[in-house]
């Protein structure tokens, strides 16, 4: 993408715009091309101006920011970067769902501005170059039969997803028995402080227990554990450990680390998940779990939000089966039966 990053910015405070203006245009490459005071503005500004990402507040008076998100995916589709004051709002994620991409907090008083503008601008360029899909709440993939991952009985499923995974967690997630018979350990990609939102607003949305990790949580049947902000989450034969080991590839937590653990220690008796995101992190470690003998999947490019991560994997040729997100709980559930 060339010339300077077009940003609309939807929220009811103007102050809170202005504040938001100032910390974009501090930066020559950023211009803001709207600002709009709800969702409907929001939706009507994003198709005037076309901008190459939007971000908004959830919570306006009159349209709010999940109508507002819901009718841009549906009308102009553009990546949305969703700005919200709680973290543990598990109602925050109901956007990812709408087809938001990526979520990030509001600055609190006491933060430094210059450092949440250079944060803000370096996620919004990240972000503008996304190609999103039309109306993604509605997007079906054709049925089509999820083939079984090789011989033996999976004793747990491992998962890694970075943009645009929540909404595809939450899928697989929805379509999932409440008595499967193994635990997931995920990692997903998020802003810090914003696991525990996620794990109550997954735990909502499925019939399964989803919590944040603590060290040494078991790994039970039907439990869902996702790896803290700030830790990586790794697997020891039938719990789970937290590492302060230094990020990979910038990323702690990271997927990688959690996919090398359970290769170590479930090898074949594992199921190895990679889904939507930016970059490479979970090829390598979902190599050394095909290596190992466990069974790999990766989402296809027609039903991610970015295809990186699995592609990635796909390229290397750590999967065994690409499958639409609609097929892999279908898959899991034929892998650990």
């Amino acid at each position: 993408m060339s010339g300077r990053v077009k940003v609309l910015v939807a929220d009811d405070s103007a102050l809170f715009r202005d504040l938001l203006c100032r910390l974009l245009q501090e930066d020559p490459g950023f211009e803001v091309v709207a600002t709009a005071a709800d969702g409907d503005a929001a939706a009507a500004a994003a198709r005037t101006f076309l901008p190459d990402v939007v971000t908004i507040d959830l919570h306006m008076p009159d349209a709010d920011g999940f109508s507002g998100i819901a009718r841009i995916m549906a009308e102009t589709p553009r990546p949305i970067l969703v700005l919200a004051g709680s973290p543990t709002e598990a109602a925050t994620f109901k956007a990812l769902s709408l087809g938001a991409l990526d979520v990030m907090g509001k600055p609190a008083p006491e933060e430094d501005l210059a450092a949440y503008g250079s944060l803000l601008r370096s996620r919004l360029k990240l972000l503008s170059g996304v190609k999103v899909i039309r109306h993604l709440r509605g997007l079906k993939a054709a049925p089509r039969a999820a083939a079984r991952l090789g011989q033996g009985k999976r004793e747990l499923v491992v998962i890694g997803a970075s943009l645009g995974g929540p909404r595809a967690l939450a899928q697989i997630l929805r379509s999932l028995p409440a008595d499967l018979p193994v635990p997931l350990a995920v990692v997903q990609h998020i802003a810090d402080g914003f696991t525990d939102g996620l794990a109550g607003w997954l735990d909502q949305e499925s019939p399964l227990e989803v919590r944040t990790a603590a060290d040494r949580d078991v790994l039970r049947p039907g439990r869902v554990l996702l790896a803290p902000s700030g830790c990586h989450l790794v697997v020891a034969d039938g719990y789970v450990r937290l590492s302060d080991e230094p990020p990979v590839d910038t990323f702690r937590p990271s997927v990688n680390v959690l996919f090398a653990s359970a290769a170590r220690v479930y090898g074949p008796r594992c199921c190895g998940v990679l889904l939507t995101g930016m970059g490479r992190d979970g090829a390598e470690g979902l190599m050394a779990l095909k290596r190992a003998g466990a069974g790999t999947l990766a989402q296809d490019e027609a039903s991610s939000a970015v295809f990186g991560m699995a592609r990635a994997a796909i390229e290397a040729g750590a999967v065994d089966r690409v499958l639409p997100l609609d097929d892999i709980a279908r898959a899991v559930i034929e892998a650990v039966q």
